[in-house]
């Protein structure tokens, strides 16, 4: 038996062997949180995943007993248990996991306390709220507010409280009756184990349009230093031939070279020049 759950009853130790069978079926085990989720979105949530992840819910004692038992790197994970972890697994690489992760994510309202994951942002103009103890409520909040036409008009665009900011009670309940829903509520992944490495969210929260525009750019710097110092390549040797014959043209006209391909150019150029001087002559 295991050093760490020799001591445990036996549905415990069940719940520690699942864990161990899952972290040897699946490629990555992941720890995502699942705080203030509620029942029928964590339902949702299963079928969105069904046959692409499984998430395991229980003890956070039970998961550290888990993931000592295994050992290795994996125990490296036990310092990411914290408040109401679960466990993920799949096959998935982590980028692709915390992409779908994200997707699971809704708005909800704020409540009192909570800390604000963005700027929230109260828009200037006029509200469907006819005059009354709502525009003392909205100035309480910190929102200008006053009466025109015969309804309730917030006087100017308002960030009421920063990312990161807490959320009075006040707020929260204006908020609800401006119907602005600014919690972001899903499974946030916490950490991801695969083959061998740790991954946290501030490695897999990338940008995937930014990336393309960054490799498509970069692409093209690389294939425009191939061609300006003639370093010859699959892709840059079309581009280096007409710079050649480009220039080479280029020579012969400007030295008066006669072949029958610049002639008529030499010709032209020779025009223009006669004409320049008629002009200085008379």
């Amino acid at each position: 038996m295991a050093l760490y759950t020799h001591h445990l009853p036996a549905w415990k130790k069940d719940e520690v062997a699942e864990i161990k069978k899952n972290a040897k079926d699946y490629k990555l085990i992941g720890l995502v949180d699942m705080y203030g989720i509620p029942a029928q979105q964590v339902q949702q949530i299963r079928r969105n995943l069904r046959g692409k992840a499984v998430i395991k819910v229980t003890r956070n004692t039970l998961i550290t007993h888990a993931f000592n038992d295994i050992g290795g790197d994996v125990k490296n994970l036990t310092k990411f248990i914290s408040g109401h972890s679960a466990i993920i697994f799949t096959n998935d690489n982590p980028f692709k996991l915390f992409k779908q992760l994200e997707k699971t994510k809704t708005k909800m309202a704020a409540k009192a306390g909570e800390k604000a994951p963005e700027d929230i942002v109260i828009p200037g103009g006029p509200t469907s709220f006819k005059p009354g103890p709502i525009v003392g409520e909205l100035q309480q909040a910190g929102i200008p507010a006053a009466i025109e036409g015969g309804k309730v008009k917030i006087k100017e665009t308002k960030t009421v409280v920063k990312a990161g900011g807490v959320i009075s009670a006040k707020l929260a309940a204006v908020l609800s009756k401006l119907d602005i829903k600014p919690m972001d509520v899903g499974l946030a992944l916490q950490v991801a184990f695969h083959e061998g490495s740790i991954y946290e969210p501030s490695v897999l929260a990338v940008d995937e349009t930014v990336i393309l525009g960054q490799i498509q750019l970069a692409a093209r710097q690389a294939l425009a230093l191939s061609v300006e110092a003639a370093i010859p390549t699959k892709d840059s040797m079309e581009p280096l031939l007409i710079k050649a014959v480009r220039d080479a043209r280029g020579l012969a006209i400007e030295a008066s070279i006669y072949e029958k391909d610049v002639v008529d150019a030499i010709i032209g150029k020779a025009e223009r020049e006669s004409q320049v001087i008629k002009n200085l002559v008379k």
